[in-house]
């Protein structure tokens, strides 16, 4: 009871400091009621309930864990304790009155009391210690283990969101650390690093320090944990295997295991991926790993395999690296040796001796190069004809390199002769055929007909190709052989090389061209020696003598030749501010026949040069003007003194270099206005321009005359290098025309400048912002004689207009009245007939 009337009494003192509980919402009558109240707290007053008579009391019942209590006369609910969330998060109570004798006046009532979580529970890993193993070369960001942490507090609020890090890394090697850790799961996976770096050879055991906060560690009174997490690195199961070597055209049964590769993460989906795109892959992989070839394969076909292994998680993402297949293909003895040729030719001189090497005979093997399968080996079978001896001819075994055994082939005796020659490899062989032909021996000379074809005369002006000779030699050796064939050749007499011989193949005739072009001034005759030569060497002891020499002169006449520039083209640059008579270029040309030379000049349109016809000096005639043309092309003539009609060309091409000699000007299609009345912030674009050469850009300033009225009244701005606004500096102006003075210069050297008076029109504006009237029209009487003229005009006018209507009246009448008299003729006429 002293309780009761301790806490009574600090009550009343409470009640004493609020004055006046209605103010504060905190008394009321007995009805259904809830509360929230923050958990902790200790002792406080929570609400007072009123009553009526014959109310004498309140009794509060439920959940109220000694905590929850209410003063039966003054029906205050209060706390004699700290609620607890993590206890109860809700308290059901049931509040009544009684009556004197305890009877119940009202009531039940339902007082549900709230618990608000604070946060006051530290989170808690549900592990002292974690343990973990990762392989060498996981994939990064894919987690091999997590770690877990519980909070008491509310889930649904901050004080029980969690977030997961590493504090530490024991060891550390590298700058950036080798694990991470998904802040929100507790997922821990090796970074990128750790997926490169990680090595049990180097360090197999790390400890992490994993830190765990609370309010999502977004407050610096969060409350924090830890634990330590010792991570086994091991070896990596996921390898790429040696080199595979698959024997070609296994008869084994399809598919055959060739090897196995095992991921670092169980429960994975094996997939092969190609890197060539082949029509159908040969492998396959199961889900153990396993590799398979599908079916037998063919070297010769392809000898080498690349592909990939991967592997996938159920959600279709890469769990490892791709791992890279090699697969060699192994050669067996498959195929048979092949000649080169169906038919092996080869050409022997029939005086040929005895071990020389007269040809090789080829054939392949396409099993694999550089192995016994690919080795292949040559014999000859026979020999037909078999005169003068059966083995006439040997081949070398291994390189099938053909000799003759002994000096004895003979034309006359055989002109032919076919080998069958066996190759063989290990397993297989093949007949290849050969065929020899014996060919005549380079044993006679070419010899002319004629030892000297004497002279010929021809003209220097005579084109390229021309025959000038035809000769003739003979050979007696076997026609349509290089023993037969003749070359000639200008042996002597021509250094130059100015003629050329061809042959006809199937005459030996020689047809001697000029080559290049003639001058008579430079070599009037030409002594010619020529010879006549096989191409297949002779036979020891035979040479070569004066039977298959010639003789033959070439007299080059005279032919009258225009003068010859010594440039066709001449270029030059030049300013185009050059003062007149200013030399310019000197032309040279010279007439080969030796006559002098005069100059002139053709296509001088703008009159702008002369050259002195003697020592063909140009000089200009008057000032030269870029902006009227910039490159200016003439033509030089050259004519003989005594022949006037020979005559050539040469071109002169000015390149005319700018000089800043135009001033800037106003480049607008129509004057500039303004719609009156003026509102204010009205602006015109202007544009500027000039006609000289801008090497590297314009840039033009503008300014405005320095008299008051114009300063006062207008005001220019600059936009860019080439444009400027020009503004109204007030509103009060009249509907007309001013004339604002600009001033434009440029930025040449030296700088021009140009005064332009530009009108602008104030006037009325029609709907679209155009100018509809013209202003300042000019109103005047006219004068006297002005008048009397336009009167006597208008008196003419109105007498023409009379005159005419009369006339048109009588010619109408007339012609009515001539119009009856027929009628009446008519009927005249008529009537006798009725």
């Amino acid at each position: 009871m002293f309780k009761l009337c301790g806490l009574q009494f600090l009550l009343i003192i409470h009640l004493a400091m609020c004055q006046n509980l209605g103010d504060l919402h905190v008394t009321g009558p007995l009805k259904d009621m809830e509360f929230t109240i923050p958990e902790g707290g200790g002792l406080r007053f929570v609400y007072q309930f009123t009553s009526e008579p014959p109310a004498a009391s309140f009794r509060l019942t439920g959940e109220k864990d000694g905590i929850i209590d209410i003063v039966p006369k003054t029906g205050i609910l209060y706390l004699n304790g700290s609620l607890d969330w993590e206890t109860r998060a809700v308290h059901k109570l049931q509040v009544e009155s009684l009556d004197e004798k305890g009877n119940i006046v009202k009531g039940p009532y339902a007082v549900t009391i709230h618990v608000e979580d604070i946060n006051d529970n530290p989170p808690e890993f549900d592990q002292i210690k974690y343990t973990g193993v990762v392989r060498q070369n996981s994939r990064p960001g894919k987690p091999f283990m997590y770690v877990r942490a519980t909070d008491r507090d509310d889930p649904t609020t901050p004080h029980a969101q969690l977030m997961y890090s590493i504090l530490h890394h024991f060891p550390n090697p590298y700058k950036e650390m080798l694990f991470q850790i998904d802040s929100v799961t507790g997922a821990i996976s090796p970074s990128k690093m750790g997926s490169y770096y990680l090595d049990p050879q180097k360090q197999d055991t790390f400890t992490l320090v994993v830190t765990v906060k609370d309010m999502a560690g977004m407050t610096m009174n969060a409350f924090t944990s830890s634990t330590d997490v010792i991570i086994t690195v091991k070896e990596s199961l996921w390898k790429a295997p040696s080199t595979i070597r698959i024997q070609e055209n296994s008869t084994q049964v399809h598919p055959v295991n060739i090897s196995q590769v095992h991921s670092n993460e169980p429960d994975v989906i094996y997939e092969l991926f190609e890197k060539e795109k082949l029509p159908r892959l040969p492998f396959s992989i199961d889900q153990n790993g396993v590799i398979y070839v599908t079916k037998p394969l063919d070297r010769e076909e392809k000898d080498t395999y690349t592909f990939f292994v991967v592997t996938k998680d159920s959600e279709g993402e890469l769990v490892d690296k791709p791992l890279q297949i090699h697969v060699i293909v192994e050669d067996i003895n498959d195929n048979p040796p092949v000649c080169q040729q169906a038919l092996t030719v080869i050409e022997v001189q029939e005086n040929e001796s005895g071990g020389s090497n007269i040809g090789t005979l080829v054939a392949t093997d396409m099993d694999e190069a550089g192995t016994l399968n690919s080795r292949v080996q040559f014999k000859i079978q026979s020999q037909v004809p078999t005169a003068p001896t059966s083995n006439l001819f040997f081949i070398q075994q291994d390189t099938g390199i053909l000799q003759l055994t002994s000096r004895s082939l003979n034309k006359h005796i055989a002109s032919n002769y076919s080998l069958k020659v066996l190759v063989t490899d290990a397993v297989f062989q093949t007949i290849c055929d050969v065929q020899i032909h014996v060919i005549d021996i380079n044993d006679r000379i070419p010899i002319f007909e004629k030892s000297d074809y004497h002279n010929v005369t021809v003209a220097e002006s005579l084109p390229l190709g021309t025959v000038i000779l035809e000769i003739q030699a003979t050979d007696g050796d076997e026609p349509a052989t290089g023993s037969s064939y003749i070359i000639y050749q200008v042996k002597e007499g021509d250094p130059n090389n100015t003629f050329i011989i061809d042959t006809d193949p199937e005459t030996n005739r020689g047809f001697v061209k000029i080559n290049k072009a003639l001058d008579f001034e430079a070599a009037p005759v030409y002594n010619l020696v020529i010879s006549a030569t096989n191409p297949e060497p002779l036979v020891q002891g035979v040479q070569y003598n004066s039977s298959s020499l010639t003789l033959f002169k070439v007299f080059v006449t005279n032919v009258d030749e225009p003068p010859v520039f010594h440039k066709t083209v001449y270029k030059e640059v030049v300013s185009e501010d050059i003062a007149v008579n200013t030399l310019v270029v000197t032309v040279k040309a010279y007439d080969p026949e030796g006559d002098t030379v005069r100059y002139s000049l053709e296509g001088d349109t703008r009159k702008w040069l002369r050259i002195d016809s003697t020592t063909g000096q140009i000089y200009t005639t008057s000032t030269l003007d870029r902006e009227q043309q910039e490159i200016y092309t003439v033509d030089v003539v050259a004519s003989e003194l005594h022949n006037a009609a020979q005559k050539s060309k040469a071109t002169l091409t000015l390149h005319l270099r700018d000089v800043n000699d135009n001033p800037p000007q106003l480049a607008m299609d129509y004057p500039p206005f303004f719609c009156h009345p003026l509102n204010g912030g009205e602006r015109a674009l202007i544009q500027a321009t000039d006609a000289d050469e801008q090497r590297y850009f314009s840039a033009f300033t503008f300014s405005l005359a320095n008299d008051m009225n114009t300063r006062n009244n207008w005001e220019i701005s600059k936009v860019n290098a080439t444009h400027a606004y020009l503004s109204p500096k007030h509103a009060n102006f009249e509907e007309k025309v001013y004339n604002v003075p600009v001033i434009i210069n440029d930025n040449g050297e030296p700088p021009l400048e140009r005064r332009v008076n530009l009108e602008v029109n104030i006037c009325q504006c029609s709907s679209e912002k155009s100018c509809f009237i013209e202003v300042q029209r000019e109103h005047s009487w006219p004068s006297a004689g002005q008048a009397i003229g336009i009167l006597i005009g208008v008196l003419l006018i109105i007498g023409v207009i009379i005159g005419g209507v009369f006339f048109h009246m009588k010619y109408k009448q007339k012609n009515e009245k001539k119009s009856h008299q027929k009628d009446v003729k008519d009927k005249s006429e008529l009537n006798p007939l009725a």
